[in-house]
């Protein structure tokens, strides 16, 4: 901070260079993975002969032969062998564009999608592609992030195939001073997303924090490019903790995730298809009347946040102070009326004392 049977504009990976399935920190996904994934998830009752994948994909048998080995490398279920056939055991939870697809289609998400095994950053690689012309809607997936970028220049610990690691290109015609709002709109995305599907009822903390019960596990990252009165490009860039089971002891009392809090794990292709749509919904809402979406955002901000309305509350900003706090103002910044008087936060880390 990190989801068509549409392409990927993915080149092949090539797992011989790096001496493992997996490609080396990023570079793209082999297409094809996905593309074997979706064949076999096509015909669940049948093993089908490698030459009738061969087909399908317009490849030899041998090729699927290593895709297929590559798939179990990775931890994909794949029953038989080449004389007999195959047959996908189960759906794999890789947030692979076959495997995403279908679930958002109808989306502005629903064309480009680029996974990655490992990759430094999700918002960094979604950036230099904005710059390059990649269009809005595109979405920076990753299995693992090896320096995941966090607010205010903090790393965000990105365990393999554990958490959802999503960055996504928006291109709004906003000015750079309304960008929050998407960040807010990005928070309650996230929040709706995780009540679908697990029933949850996270809180927001102001700007970009979502948390159970005192502990984080979820970061909104939005960075943009913009002219003085527009914005070029944004990303937002989304991670959420999902499947963890433990935390470095320095996190374990300010980070949690779905599964700590409930003692199972989750589907992070359901949630990861349930977060994407509900932020497709929030974007459509804001590009097709910003003001009444403004108003709607902040509205249902502060409706699902102990923090931005009654809470006595520490600012880290301008050397650090105490207050309570008193809502949104019209461009979404928070109020605190302090001892010497109403403040507004600007971009300081707000906390329960």
């Amino acid at each position: 901070m990190t989801p068509h049977t549409p392409s990927s504009r993915n080149t092949p990976g090539s797992p011989e260079r790096s001496g493992s399935a997996i490609p080396a920190p990023g570079e793209p996904t082999d297409g094809k993975l996905g593309r074997v994934i979706r064949v076999l998830s096509a015909n669940p009752l049948v093993e089908l002969s490698g030459t009738k994948i061969a087909e399908e994909l317009g490849t030899s048998r041998s090729e699927v032969w290593r895709l297929v080995e590559q798939l179990r490398e990775l931890g994909v279920e794949i029953a038989g062998h080449q004389s007999i056939g195959y047959r996908l055991e189960s759906v794999p939870d890789l947030l692979l564009p076959e495997i995403l697809g279908p679930l958002v289609s109808g989306t502005i998400f629903d064309r480009n999608i680029h996974h990655f095994f490992r990759i430094s950053s999700t918002n960094v690689a979604a950036m230099a592609a904005a710059a390059q012309g990649e269009p809005e809607g595109s979405v920076f997936l990753a299995e693992e992030q090896t320096s995941g970028k966090g607010r205010g220049g903090h790393a965000w610990a990105s365990d393999a195939s554990a958490g959802i690691y999503c960055s996504a290109i928006l291109r709004p015609a906003l000015a750079p001073a309304d960008v929050l709002m998407i960040s807010l709109a990005a928070g309650l995305a996230v929040s709706a997303a995780v009540e679908q599907v697990t029933g949850l009822q996270p809180d927001l903390r102001w700007p970009n924090d979502v948390l159970l019960g005192d502990r984080k596990f979820c970061g909104v990252l939005t960075e943009l490019n913009a002219e003085v009165t527009r914005v070029r490009y944004a990303v937002v860039g989304i991670g959420i903790n999902v499947n963890q089971s433990r935390f470095p002891d320095e996190l374990r009392e300010l980070a949690t995730s779905l599964h700590l809090e409930t003692g199972r794990p989750w589907s992070r292709v359901e949630l990861t298809a349930a977060l994407l749509k509900s932020l497709d919904c929030e974007y459509r809402a804001l590009v097709t009347d910003a003001s009444a979406a403004r108003q709607s955002v902040f509205r249902r901000f502060e409706q699902r946040s102990s923090f931005v309305r009654g809470a006595r509350v520490h600012v880290e900003e301008d050397g650090g102070y105490d207050g309570v706090t008193e809502g949104l103002d019209e461009r979404g910044f928070l109020r605190v009326r302090t001892g010497s008087g109403m403040r507004t936060v600007l971009s300081g880390g707000v906390r329960k004392p």
